[in-house]
């Protein structure tokens, strides 16, 4: 366009004027008040401001306004410029066109175009400052803009934050459950380790035990043996070989329980191993018997024939004189006690305490198998089978008949195959093949250590118990044997047989043959001991007198008074042991007394007065000053039952109230 070269030489004019000459000093306040005249004058046209009208203004309102073709800065620099610009015949005509420039018409001229101006500054301040709100509006805009992508930003880190705050923690809990489960992993593992190693040792003590079983038989076979020194004389063969072997048989065992001993565990080789030695010396002991027996059988014909020749002789010497018969030289219960009196048992009762032994060694070999089995299902069975057994036997108490006749019931039911409620389960001998073997060692074991424990302590629960036993014993009788055998092993003077001491034999061996408790080479008390003689020595004289109320009567009592009898005249024909003979006496009698004297009457009273007559000297010559409580206590007993001629019931027998409770 034209007007732009115009432009720029209005700019350069501008430039240089005196006020675009001028010279702006920062302290121009430490000069006084003389600087801000000139700014307080009145403003003055330039002499170019009429050529700037007339060549600059009429193009700028055809095209533009003159904020867009002039800076603000340049307007204000030529409105304010003090001097004027110098008229020229052109400038006249552009503010009155018809008639000739004159100073008064310059002026309204110029003074209108001022006013024009004024008002299009006030027009550009006012779009400028709504172009600034504009700006400022557009500023928030982006603040509130950034603000939010910034929030955004923040919001999405916070979630990233917590999504990786929330992996990690799965992580962790991840690594806590397989850590948790090689440790539950860990402890099973040391549990089974740890029931594995009780397994063991348990078997340990099993076989251990059954080691010592082995050797207190053996140990008696070996009595047996020496006994046959007696019939040397008559023996055709050496005796010494037996009882060398027999010797080192017994050799044998020892070495073997102490090789298992210092091992802690024996095993089942060393079992077999003494199992044979056992059945070698029984073998032993059985050829050396029939020896014996042969060798008696041919003493007894000699003996017979050569009486008879005598007695050919002595009649034909003495002609048809009456021949008067020799007098008795013996003695029982009711006759006189011969001045010397056996100190070992007789021979038919030892063959019948060792066929009982016998028997229970079989027992425990038949279900060896349950016991040893390391199956888990076979180890539940014998504990359910165990617990059936036991747990019925420990609630026999005397709170009512008819309590125990359920007792009964379960524990005959067990033995007879059918299912019983144990423990919330099921349990039958038929779970098993050796389960009933097992169930009546277990219960003929368990009615001997309630007389051991319970009647020991509580005299009254004999009968009960006993009671139950003899209803078991008649409807069992393999249950019966077993319960002598655990008897006769616990407490030998219920055979009665005195156990003796032989040379070389261990002392804790010998005190255990005499059934004491040996634990870590201490031997029980004297009073304790004795306590849980007297308790085995009163059940069995429960059970002898009797019989279960609900079985059948025609039937006969499976081991009766007869037996009682039979304990009674032995232990007279026996020495005294010192302590022990007079407290099982005086606990023998109290319990059965009065059923013997009822049984056998004046027989019985006989024997009563041969006590007091023959065997309490005999008693009383063994017994130290500190040991005689056990002989006033059975001596007071018998002067009083003599005196009144009455033997009490004792206390706590079953009457027949009992039984409708």
């Amino acid at each position: 366009m034209p007007s732009e070269g115009r432009c720029w030489e209005t700019l350069q004019a501008l430039r240089s004027s005196d006020k675009g000459r001028l010279c702006y000093y920062r302290d121009w306040l430490l000069r006084g008040e003389d600087v801000l005249e000139e700014c307080m004058s009145l403003p003055k046209l330039s002499s170019y401001s009429g050529w700037v009208v007339e060549h600059v203004l009429p193009h700028m309102q055809e095209n533009q306004p003159v904020s867009e073709t002039l800076p603000s800065s340049a307007s204000a620099s030529a409105l304010d410029q003090p001097s004027f610009v110098p008229k020229s015949p052109d400038t006249s005509s552009a503010f009155s066109p018809a008639s000739p420039a004159t100073p008064d018409g310059t002026k309204e001229g110029l003074r209108q175009w001022q006013e024009e101006q004024e008002r299009k500054v006030r027009a550009l301040s006012e779009m400028a400052s709504e172009q600034l709100k504009r700006f400022d509006e557009w500023k928030e805009l982006k603040q509130h803009k950034e603000y939010q992508d910034l929030r955004e930003v923040m919001e999405k880190s916070s979630r990233e934050a917590l999504g990786h705050q929330e992996k990690l923690k799965a992580e962790h809990r991840h690594r806590a459950k397989i850590l948790n489960l090689k440790l539950r992993e860990a402890e099973q593992q040391r549990v089974k380790q740890a029931e594995l190693e009780r397994l063991r040792k348990e078997e340990g003590q099993v076989r251990l035990r059954a080691l010592y079983a082995l050797q207190e038989e053996m140990l008696q076979l070996s009595q047996q043996l020496d006994a046959s020194e007696q019939h040397k004389g008559l023996l055709k063969v050496d005796l010494a070989a037996f009882q060398t072997r027999g010797n080192q048989l017994c050799s044998l065992i020892s070495g073997i329980i102490r090789a298992s001993s210092e091992s802690g565990c024996p095993t089942a080789e060393s079992q077999a191993e003494a199992e044979r030695a056992l059945q070698e010396m029984r073998d032993l002991l059985m050829n050396l018997g029939q020896e014996i027996t042969r060798a008696c059988e041919d003493k007894r014909r000699q003996d017979e024939e050569e009486a008879q020749v005598k007695l050919q002789e002595a009649q034909m010497q003495q002609g048809p004189e009456a021949h008067k018969e020799p007098p008795a030289t013996s003695q029982g219960p009711g006759g006189k006690q011969n001045e010397d009196l056996q100190v070992k048992v007789q021979d038919i009762t030892m063959q019948w305490y060792q066929q009982l032994q016998d028997a229970s060694m079989q027992c425990v070999l038949t279900f060896e198998g349950l016991t040893n089995s390391k199956d888990s299902q076979a180890k539940k069975i014998k504990m359910d089978l165990q617990k059936a057994a036991t747990i019925p036997v420990s609630q026999i108490s005397t709170i009512a008949g008819s309590k125990l006749k359920e007792i009964f019931d379960k524990i005959h039911s067990l033995l007879s195959g059918k299912p019983v409620q144990s423990g919330g389960r099921s349990v039958s001998v038929t779970l098993n093949p050796q389960g009933l073997d097992f169930v009546q060692y277990k219960l003929a074991e368990k009615f001997v250590k309630q007389g051991e424990e319970e009647v020991a302590s509580h005299h009254e629960a004999a009968f009960p118990i006993a009671v139950v036993a003899s209803g078991i014993w008649e409807l069992h009788p393999r249950v019966g044997d077993l319960i002598l055998a655990h008897l006769h092993k616990k407490c030998p003077y219920s055979v009665p047989f005195y156990p003796t001491f032989k040379e070389g034999m261990a002392l804790e061996d010998y005190q255990r043959m005499l059934g004491y408790q040996v634990k870590d080479s201490k031997v029980e008390q004297q009073d304790n001991f004795l306590k849980r003689m007297s308790g085995m020595i009163r059940l069995y004289a429960a059970i002898i007198q009797l019989r279960w109320p609900y079985g059948n009567r025609q039937e006969i009592h499976p081991h009766g008074l007869n037996h009682g009898w039979r304990w009674l005249a032995q232990i007279l024909n026996m020495e005294p042991l010192s302590d022990v003979t007079a407290t099982l006496l005086f606990d023998f009698l109290e319990v059965c007394g009065n059923a013997l004297m009822k049984q056998y009457q004046v027989q019985f009273w006989k024997m009563l007065i041969l006590i007091k007559e023959d065997y309490f000297p005999r008693i009383e010559a063994i017994t130290s000053s500190g040991q005689m409580g056990s002989f006033i206590r059975l001596k007071q007993f018998l002067e009083k039952c003599l005196q009144h001629k009455d033997i009490p019931v004792p206390k706590g027998f079953l009457t027949s109230s009992f039984w409708r409770s």
